[in-house]
């Protein structure tokens, strides 16, 4: 069976999907079709489901959890590994609510988490991850967040930190900041989803096991990132929770849903979005 499944080029999902997509482990009689694009796009190919499977953050995730569920294995989750809030120079909480946000997506988890955190702020541009630095050093924008890579370098472009988002979720719940997970389409039935579930799970353990054999993948789409910055990408993303949710990673996955329908910011969620 076929299925088409999309997930980004960044160090942590190319690392957990490199022996799934190049069929270095059994796959259960699953191939896979897939594409590679900035979460933000794969958000709303989601929106529009285009694909099987498809990485999402979890803001996008409450616009498209109707259609799909959230599988156990593939997760962004962790303590202390949130969005940074940056700028040229420092800001206090009222020059934010009045300045102008450069945001990696709409739908992003990070634009969740600052609604959160300064619901006055609107006055926000969307950005792709990549561009937000150079936004701010060429004055588009008072401030940015930025996620992925793009958090080990800011400093050396002269940028500072103005609040980790990660840090201002764990003082609020005590729980890791949900980021990006994988999901299956509800259509495809349980026994695929299931079967899909493992496959993964299965990719992520043999990338463990033989980290080499994921590197020329890792590091072909990685852009200029040089060795230390990708390893520093994927030991802060990819994680036990990445692994399997298990409960901690669920409650914190609910807690950021309920908290965000209770201020307004996202749309009621069905009863089951977990897989298992």
């Amino acid at each position: 069976m076929r299925l088409t499944l999309g997930f980004s080029p960044c160090p942590n999902d190319t690392f957990v999907f490199d022996a799934m997509v190049h069929g270095r482990i059994d796959t259960e009689g699953l191939e896979f079709d897939y594409i590679m694009a900035d979460v933000e796009k794969l958000n709303r190919k989601a929106m529009n489901c285009d694909l099987d499977i498809v990485k999402v953050s979890y803001h996008g995730y409450a616009y498209v959890a109707s259609d799909y569920l959230i599988l156990d294995s593939g997760s962004a989750l962790g303590y202390r590994s949130g969005p940074l809030l940056i700028s040229r120079k420092k800001l206090s909480q009222s020059d934010i609510n009045s300045s102008l946000i450069a945001i990696p997506g709409k739908y992003t988890t990070a634009n969740l988490l600052f609604s959160i955190a300064w619901p006055d702020a609107r006055n926000k541009k969307e950005y792709l991850f990549s561009d937000i630095e150079r936004a701010l050093l060429d004055g588009e924008a008072d401030a940015g967040l930025i996620i992925h890579e793009t958090r080990f370098t800011y400093t050396e472009k002269g940028l500072i930190r103005i609040a980790d988002l990660g840090d201002f979720w764990g003082r609020l719940t005590g729980l890791p900041v949900p980021l990006g997970a994988i999901v299956v389409r509800r259509s495809l039935g349980e026994e695929i989803a299931l079967r899909v579930n493992r496959v993964l799970r299965r990719s992520l353990e043999y990338a463990y096991s033989d980290a080499l054999a994921s590197y020329t993948f890792v590091a072909g789409n990685a852009k200029e990132m040089n060795s230390a910055v990708m390893n520093s990408h994927i030991k802060l993303y990819v994680n036990d929770f990445t692994l399997s949710l298990g409960e901690e990673g669920k409650n914190a996955i609910s807690t950021l849903f309920d908290i965000a329908t209770q201020k307004g910011v996202i749309p009621s969620l069905p009863d089951k979005i977990f897989l298992i």
